[in-house]
């Protein structure tokens, strides 16, 4: 049997991969429609993207959560079918109805969010539809441990999306061909995610057996869910309602550079959700605990050096990505988003003891409290600073979220956090920054690498990385090593 850390590694560099060219994927599409249909119509895509991920969250209902946590173990295939297509059942009629709901109330939402873009937001309905029950099947994957199987087709969608976009805007076609592209290619992948599951697990009529656990774990998930959704997407809204669609397309593309640390945040989320449960399950605390140090500290080695490098080099780099408007109005977005994203992408770790503990109704207080926070401030100061603002209240609400999430994860189970080695990422991170001030005049992509190459010489001359930590993550490559111990753990 292969070793758990083994399969986690692997699990990682795939997820890890399926991130960064998601990641570029959004460097790509930023340009693509920026140079050629203008800051007004990339604001007015941002809203359809927004809005279509805070409705997957509320019609989702928990259950996408609800599979990883209780069928990442399941091994009897009829009780893996009666959980998956209950799950999908359910969430395609919450989806129908809201899907409904959003095409019906088209012309006040347009009026208010999308400068009056009927046809566009009665579309994103159609695409809300079809984008969740991708979504479950996709999750199937994710709970089931397919990585790879995830990636695949999660990389097909997204660059399929981009092939399409290309297409038409290179041949004069406007904003509503743009969002049509996303539904035909979404529409296409449901189709062959049926199919591919199907010849998996076959199809099975759900008696909802199990539906009542999976939506009392997943149900008080949604309120944070929902409200970590308005603390990422809220600002597009206030923004559009008070200054327009053009200072949304500005916010949304400073905003997008900014959460690049996120590509591996979100492989940790992705890949320690069904891994942890699995270990919790068996009883292998120690184990948990040495995922979770080694996580976060892999994540802040990111992270910590982006900041410092969106400070120096966020007007450039945005300049490069899209126009000479965007990037003079919006490069002081960048750094402030990328310190809210590190607050969060370490939040992203913590908070996975309360849901080993089934404690997911904290999760969702704690969202509550810091969206709420975040719309005030939004309401009460973007009016004032503007994009600026906006880009402030993102922090606070992060600020608060780590805060809070990590006085109750701690409560529940205690793990090492590197202090040393943060302070050594930060000393690399700062002369890095000295360096690319300097060379902040030249090429961009040249300053970029040099920094890149200046922090690693820098972590490791101040010896970052311990020996055996080195050592532990080359075996986790071999195929015969034992079980890592609780020794192994970062100081």
């Amino acid at each position: 049997m292969k070793n758990s850390y083994q399969k986690f590694t692997k699990d990682v560099i795939s997820i890890g991969i399926t991130n960064l060219l998601l990641v570029l994927s959004t460097l790509i599409i930023i340009p693509l429609i920026t140079k050629t249909l203008g800051a007004h119509y990339f604001g007015i895509w941002s809203q359809a993207e927004v809005t279509i991920q805070l409705a997957l969250y509320i019609v989702g209902l928990g259950l996408p959560f609800a599979l990883s946590r209780f069928l990442a173990a399941e091994t009897n295939k009829e009780k893996l079918q009666e959980g998956f297509y209950s799950a999908f059942t359910v969430v395609a009629l919450a989806t129908l109805a809201a899907s409904i709901l959003l095409i019906v109330f088209a012309n006040p939402l347009a009026t208010a969010f999308f400068d009056g873009a009927i046809q566009i937001v009665r579309i994103t309905g159609l695409i809300i539809l079809v984008w969740s029950l991708d979504m479950m099947f996709l999750n199937l994957f994710r709970a089931r441990r397919q990585m790879i199987s995830y990636g695949i087709f999660m990389i097909a969608a997204r660059y399929g999306e981009i092939g399409l976009i290309a297409y038409f805007v290179f041949n004069g076609h406007g904003i509503l061909s743009v969002i049509l592209c996303l539904l035909a290619v979404r529409a296409l992948l449901l189709l062959i995610l049926f199919l591919f599951i199907k010849s998996q697990i076959g199809i099975k009529r759900p008696h909802f057996h199990d539906i009542k656990e999976y939506l009392s774990f997943g149900l008080p998930t949604v309120p944070g869910d929902i409200s970590a959704c308005i603390i990422a997407s809220s600002d597009r809204y206030i923004i559009a309602y008070f200054l327009g669609t053009t200072s949304v397309g500005i916010y949304s593309a400073a905003y997008a550079l900014g959460t690049i640390p996120l590509i591996f945040a979100a492989v940790l989320g992705i890949v320690l959700a069904p891994t942890l449960s699995k270990l919790y399950d068996e009883g292998r605390m120690s184990e948990v605990k040495i995922y979770l140090s080694y996580s976060l500290k892999y994540f802040l080695a990111l992270a910590i050096p982006f900041v410092f490098g969106a400070a120096i080099l966020g007007k450039p780099v945005l300049g490069l990505f899209s126009t000479v408007e965007i990037a003079s109005q919006g490069y002081f977005v960048v750094p402030m988003v990328a310190l809210g994203v590190l607050l969060y992408g370490a939040f992203a770790v913590i908070y996975h003891t309360l849901v080993l503990v089934k404690k997911t109704r904290i999760l969702g207080v704690i969202w509550i409290i810091a969206a709420l926070v975040n719309l005030g401030l939004n309401i009460l100061i973007v009016p004032y600073l503007g994009i600026m603002g906006a880009a402030l209240a993102c922090l606070i609400a992060y600020s608060l979220v780590l805060g809070m999430g990590s006085y109750y994860s701690f409560r529940e189970l205690t793990f090492d956090i590197d202090w040393r080695f943060i302070n050594k990422s930060l000393v690399a991170s700062a002369i890095m920054a000295l360096v690319i001030w300097i060379m902040s005049n030249l090429n961009v992509i040249i300053t970029v690498l040099v920094g890149v190459a200046v922090y690693g010489v820098g972590l490791f001359l101040l010896k970052g990385f311990k020996r055996e930590e080195i050592a532990f993550f080359s075996r986790l490559f071999s195929k015969n090593v034992p079980a890592a111990s609780s020794d192994n753990k970062t100081g």
